[in-house]
């Protein structure tokens, strides 16, 4: 499994001692204890708010909550590669807060709209595929990125895996340009404010947009004038794309990662909040009304303990394990259900 546990470990033995050991020890009602622990938070993630005393409250509240469930969530680990929880910087947040902060509460309806099928992918049986694919290691997947407060997601996982299919065709990994997705999409799409992975790839194919390199157009984290001219050299997506619904042929999902290469997919993250690593096998509603975020997926591992898929974020490399998550494989867990393949065209 890619989760690197020593520095997970260094991590609660440096921090969490702070931010997981006291939390399961202590008791709710004491007051002083959790807010000592929550001095320590704020120091640690540099939050602004202390100095406001309604906003301090309010965030120290919602911390215990998280506090609360972190104890919960770890108490119901099943083995050392089952997901850990501990404090995040999304831990002051209320479930409510994160979900329409950092998620998309309605991208389900979106993806309803969108959904079309350009072909039929061939299952395979599991048996046959590589126990374990990590494209990371071919060179062809960029860092870590952070969407921050732009709810984008839609265009940062796409985005992430053109950059990835154009490298696997040319041999040259190059970043490219988030903002330019954010400025310029249509089809529905509202920047920041959200969109839908499916809509875009319509967007750029019907208009043949080619995306820009990132130090063209650089990222600002907020839906600007669309600077495109016409004219602009870049790399383009190929209308053979598809998008498919991938609900009970996750065979079919491990088979594009294991030949085909890196894709996106629409995923439950609301019980990621406070994920620290590890692999998430509960607590992670599949269901289709839930969908609220897009990420890249850019293999798998089925070696381990607990087969899963290695999933890249747009939250950062301070979170999770270096801003990857991992999801369990089998029963669709985090709602596995909309995959985009995408084959590029560069000019």
């Amino acid at each position: 499994m890619a989760v690197e546990w020593k520095n997970v470990w260094i991590f609660l033995g440096v921090v969490a001692l702070c931010f997981l050991a006291i939390p399961i020890r202590i008791d709710k009602s004491d007051s002083l204890a959790n807010e000592k622990l929550f001095q320590s938070y704020i120091k640690k993630f540099n939050k602004t708010y202390e100095s406001n005393v309604t906003e301090y409250n309010l965030r120290l509240l919602q911390f215990q909550e998280s506090l609360t469930q972190i104890k919960i969530l770890n108490g119901e680990r099943q083995s050392e590669s089952s997901a850990l929880y501990g404090f995040t910087k999304f831990s002051d947040l209320s479930p409510d807060e994160f979900l329409h902060h950092h998620l998309q509460p309605k991208l389900h309806e979106r993806l309803h709209h969108r959904h079309k099928s350009h072909k039929r992918i061939e299952k395979r049986a599991i048996d046959s595929l590589p126990l374990r694919v990590d494209w990371r290691e071919k060179k062809i997947v960029t860092p870590i990125r952070d969407q921050k407060a732009c709810g984008a997601c839609w265009a940062f996982s796409t985005v992430e895996t053109v950059e990835s299919m154009s490298a696997i065709k040319t041999g040259v990994l190059q970043s490219l340009s988030v903002q330019e997705i954010i400025d310029c999409a249509g089809n529905g799409n509202m920047g920041c404010s959200g969109g839908d992975t499916c809509g875009l790839l319509e967007w750029l194919v019907g208009n043949k947009i080619s995306i820009r390199n990132d130090k063209e157009y650089p990222l600002m984290w907020k839906t600007q004038a669309c600077k495109l001219k016409g004219s602009e050299s870049g790399v383009q997506v190929a209308p053979n794309y598809t998008c498919q619904y991938l609900v009970g042929n996750e065979e079919a999902l491990l088979a594009t990662l294991a030949y085909h290469g890196p894709v996106i997919a629409a995923i439950n993250a609301l019980s990621w909040q406070n994920y620290l690593g590890g692999v998430i096998q509960f607590h992670c509603d599949s269901s289709l009304e839930h969908i609220n975020h897009a990420v890249q997926i850019v293999g798998y591992d089925r070696s381990g303990d607990v087969p899963h898929y290695i999933v890249r974020n747009s939250w950062g490399p301070e979170f999770g394990d270096k801003g990857y998550i991992y999801i369990a494989i089998g029963s669709n867990v985090c709602g596995k259900c909309f995959v985009e393949l995408l084959i590029i065209l560069n000019r």
